[in-house]
């Protein structure tokens, strides 16, 4: 076990060079969204952008495509078809384009659990030749079959949260609690991913057994579109370079200080887009510059 450290994160983070441009920064892609959730995956591709990343693209269902090009106007966008239900039926020539071009993909927030997107889901994360983070919905595609996420070509980063965790592994919340480091070691390896286990403290694990600990964080992160945004800082450390264990420790990291910097300001009343807006004075801080 690790408990990460300000100086331990400060060396993961990959410097930009003098001569860099937007591609070389890195690019990250970002996959979610629903009829009725239009902010998760625009919260993500906003975060990429944060955490570094040169160029972000987001691809949603064609009917919510307005929204989220008014939520983060930095990016490049896909339109995706759609179900009846409004979530996302399947890929398009575009967004294959995209991932050809891109070091990371971010999939799942607010994608619902609609059969026909997560067999998409799941298709994409097996055939995905780039890092892939897979979060909220992403997970849930794979509920009670966690052994499906070893076939792929790729590497992985899970980021669940304790319900989405059992939802995944097959157990009981409760059970998770009783020896979380145990959990997660066990997840790690049997899916060969790493997987970051969200709560206080978070955890992020390998399937070799490494385990670190994160000492940032609190109960201010307790409200909707935070997971999001970590998700999207991961994705946007995984096109700069990091690997999947170094990117989602600094990413939790950098997280945890900037939700207590939005906190320090607005208290129990703290959103995600505080967070969000606070994620670059969090990284000066930790990195310095």
């Amino acid at each position: 076990l690790l408990l990460v450290e300000a100086e331990d994160v400060a060396r993961m983070m990959p410097p930009r060079e003098p001569d860099t441009h937007k591609r070389a920064a890195g690019y990250a892609v970002a996959v979610g969204g629903s009829r009725l959730m239009t902010g998760a995956v625009g919260l993500a591709g906003a975060a990429a952008y944060r955490a570094g990343a040169g160029l972000v693209a987001v691809a949603v269902p064609e009917g919510i495509l307005q929204v989220a090009q008014a939520a983060v106007r930095e990016a490049v966008f896909v339109a995706l078809p759609e179900t009846d239900a409004g979530s996302v039926a399947g890929g398009s020539h575009r967004l294959d384009e995209m991932l050809g071009q891109a070091d990371a993909l971010a999939i799942g927030p607010g994608m619902t659990t609609d059969e026909r997107t997560a067999s998409w889901i799941r298709e994409l994360v097996r055939s995905s030749e780039i890092p892939v983070v897979l979060d909220a919905d992403g997970l849930n595609a794979f509920a009670g079959r966690a052994d499906d996420l070893a076939d792929r070509k790729a590497e992985v980063i899970l980021t669940p949260h304790a319900g989405e965790f059992a939802r995944l592994a097959g157990i009981g919340t409760g059970e998770i609690e009783t020896d979380r480091v145990r959990h997660v070691r066990d997840l790690a390896a049997r899916t060969s991913a790493t997987v970051l286990l969200k709560g206080s403290r978070t955890l992020v694990g390998t399937p070799d057994g490494a385990v670190r600990i994160n000492p940032t964080g609190g109960p201010f992160l307790a409200t909707g579109g935070t997971g999001d945004v970590l998700t999207g800082m991961i994705a946007g450390l995984l096109a700069r370079g990091c690997s999947p264990f170094d990117a989602g420790s600094a990413a939790a990291y950098v997280h945890g200080l900037a939700g207590r910097l939005a906190a320090d300001e607005r208290g129990d009343g703290t959103t995600a887009t505080d967070v969000l807006e606070r994620v670059p004075r969090a990284m000066r801080e930790v990195v310095g510059g």
